[in-house]
């Protein structure tokens, strides 16, 4: 069978095709693969420079697969053929390596690597990470939460363990806009105050699979009441980003002693620092009069600076 004439397989999520600023070994990351075509996508993303100077049978030998196999991989990342995915790929490794991104990334940690390595290690892949999630995020979606969190009565933010975390310091920002927040991480609680939401109040969900049971129930629970429904996951086909009304993405670069659950915090703090800005911004004047207000509580509290403390006068 010809390339032109190769189908995708029933059942395989066909992405949109990659702009000029976007990522395509993000996308081969948030795609969900499976058989031959994962095998694919596990090639490429081992090894994704060598996959760019590779020729359609090189990569299905490396692979395990055939040519045909890689071009229903290429179809179903939204490029026209093999060509395509090898310019995006060699186009991204390229800024990458310019922009010192690739130091070290995929490279296992040893217990006897010294820390100036390690640092490397970590700055490339959290770069990488926050680069991927940038090109991926959906801003018409992170405009939509920002309008709904600025209206609402009423915030509730769900997690369980790493994302319960990145949801208490999304509350605690919010908080000191004059935005009505909370951060529930107990089901029954959570449970409880989902089932008071209702029409103009927001539910955020963070889980970076978004198959958090927990999360799934509170933020489904809040949605049945007419709140306004929005995910923070890296899987746009997942459970929870099924159930939003918005979703919006991140995509993290795990790395030894940090897998993806824990890699993810960064870009979900990148993405929620952006969406408590844009909250900001449409709250403008309250925003600005709470953080005076909030400043003021706290003066009182902070630790006096002794350098500006003239020593007394020592009598004669």
């Amino acid at each position: 069978m010809a390339d032109s004439e190769v189908e995708i397989p029933a059942g395989t999520a066909v992405v949109d095709a990659p702009g000029p600023a976007d990522t395509v070994l993000a996308r081969i990351r948030l795609t969900e693969f499976t058989g031959a075509l994962r095998r694919v996508a596990d090639q490429v993303l081992t090894d994704p420079a060598a996959a760019a100077r590779a020729t359609i049978v090189e990569l299905a030998e490396r692979s395990g697969t055939s040519p045909a196999t890689v071009t229903r991989f290429c179809r179903a990342l939204g490029f026209d053929g093999y060509a395509d995915l090898r310019l995006g790929i060699a186009a991204e490794t390229g800024r990458a390596r310019a922009a010192g991104w690739t130091v070290d990334i995929g490279r296992e940690i040893q217990p006897g690597d010294p820390l100036d390595r390690v640092l490397g290690q970590i700055m490339a892949a959290d770069t990488q990470a926050m680069h991927d999630t940038a090109a991926l995020l959906d801003l018409t979606q992170v405009e939509q939460a920002a309008d709904a969190v600025a209206a609402a009565s009423r915030v509730n933010i769900f997690g369980a363990s790493g994302s319960a975390l990145v949801g208490e310091e999304m509350q605690f920002s919010l908080h000191r806009i004059g935005v009505p927040a909370w951060a529930w991480t107990d089901l029954h609680n959570g449970l409880a105050s989902a089932a008071l939401m209702r029409d103009g109040d927001v539910a955020l969900g963070i889980s970076h699979t978004g198959q958090t049971r927990e999360t799934i129930e509170m933020v489904a629970e809040a949605g049945s009441h007419g709140a306004t429904t929005v995910a923070l996951t890296s899987f746009p086909r997942s459970t929870l980003a099924d159930l939003a009304d918005i979703v919006l993405l991140t995509a993290p670069q795990a790395t030894t002693f940090r897998p993806d659950a824990l890699s993810a915090r960064h870009p979900q703090l990148v993405v929620l620092d952006l969406l408590y800005v844009a909250v900001a911004q449409r709250t403008h004047d309250r925003a600005h009069a709470a953080f005076r207000r909030t400043a003021r509580a706290v003066d009182g509290h902070k630790a006096v600076d002794r350098s500006t403390i003239r020593p007394a006068e020592t009598p004669s």
